[in-house]
């Protein structure tokens, strides 16, 4: 561990992790908090809002080579704030991953703004931490990450609709009202070079890029998250999300977006998901096997981890890969689990 990230983790506020997960359940005092009926302002939106706690900008792709092989792609850059509106007080934290049916590889990058190491701009759209950067136009965008092990250099067209989930953008995350403002861009297009330690790849597939701004998202009942963003063959996708609680039960909600962009929200208890299968993964044991079910769209799909392993070795340890769809709908698309020991 360098020394630059030994200091940052020092002053991350590990103290309040277990208030929600990694800290998403703490009060938000002195910061601002979203509010309905928010007029989202572009491309202003895109860039960084200081006067709220967490926010990230993260990236997942699904992607094959030449051969039809399978991988998957993420990356993300996290922006949590010390106290409100100190620009000083800025600290960001990038995650790089690739994961392959058979290896799963993962690097993670700290900086304070204030130092210039990373940051994000909104016109023209930069967002980056040391020599890591994703830069565009929303349109038309460039990534480049990795570490001494692995790296991508990936090419993203976008080539549908932004699409704002909850009430037009205001996404509620509990039965208390904690929301955050939650925007994506799911339908990317990419092309790009993945170099990994058995030589370079060239990849295409599909991106999803989501926003997501708050001060208190969560619930400080509200222990982690398993989430879905699932691209189906027909062009549709959905995006859904459950929210364990510490009583048992979880909250959930969904987003159905055509393949035309038109979309629906269904609130808590629409969505069901299923553990269907766990497994043991280097940092803990996971459900890799889901049903996933949206009754209302006719929706009852198997979700399997393209690889179980797919632990992120991270400052906060999680769980992130790509997944293969399959019953009354089949795709693609990519898991998130959180909270699990």
């Amino acid at each position: 561990m360098n020394v630059r990230r030994l200091l940052i983790l020092l002053i991350w506020p590990t103290s309040i992790w277990a208030q929600g997960f990694a800290g998403l359940g703490t009060d938000a005092e002195g910061f601002s908090v979203p509010e309905r009926g928010y007029e989202f302002d572009f491309p202003a939106d895109h860039g960084a809002h200081p006067d709220y706690r967490i926010e990230w900008w993260y990236l997942t792709a699904n992607m094959q080579d030449a051969e039809g092989r399978d991988y998957g792609l993420q990356w993300t850059l996290f922006r949590s704030a010390l106290a409100p509106v100190e620009i000083d007080g800025q600290i960001f934290m990038g995650h790089a991953a690739v994961t392959t049916p058979d290896d799963h590889y993962v690097t993670e990058r700290l900086a304070r703004g204030s130092l210039g190491h990373a940051g994000v701009t909104a016109e023209p759209f930069e967002a980056w931490i040391d020599e890591w950067q994703m830069v565009g136009d929303m349109d038309v965008l460039r990534l480049n990450a990795g570490s001494d092990e692995f790296s991508y250099e990936i090419e993203l067209r976008n080539e549908g609709l932004l699409i704002f989930h909850g009430d037009a953008g205001y996404s509620v995350k509990s039965a208390e009202g904690q929301a955050s403002y939650y925007y994506s861009l799911p339908f990317l297009s990419l092309s790009g070079t993945l170099r990994l330690p058995e030589g370079d790849i060239e990849v295409t597939g599909e991106a999803w890029l989501d926003r997501e701004w708050s001060s208190q998202p969560l619930s400080d009942n509200q222990t982690g998250w398993d989430w879905f963003s699932l691209s189906f063959e027909s062009g549709d996708k959905m995006m859904g999300f459950a929210l364990r609680q510490t009583d048992g039960s979880v909250y959930t909600h969904a987003t159905w977006i055509g393949a035309e962009g038109e979309t629906q929200g269904y609130p808590d208890g629409e969505l069901i998901v299923t553990p269907l299968e766990t497994s043991q993964t280097s940092g803990a044991e996971v459900p890799t096997k889901w049903r996933v079910e949206l009754p209302d769209r006719g929706v009852d799909v198997e979700v399997q981890a393209i690889n179980p392993d797919a632990w992120m070795t991270t400052s906060v340890p999680y769980w992130e890969g790509p997944v293969t769809i399959s019953g009354s709908h089949k795709g693609r698309g990519y898991l998130e689990m959180t909270g699990y020991e």
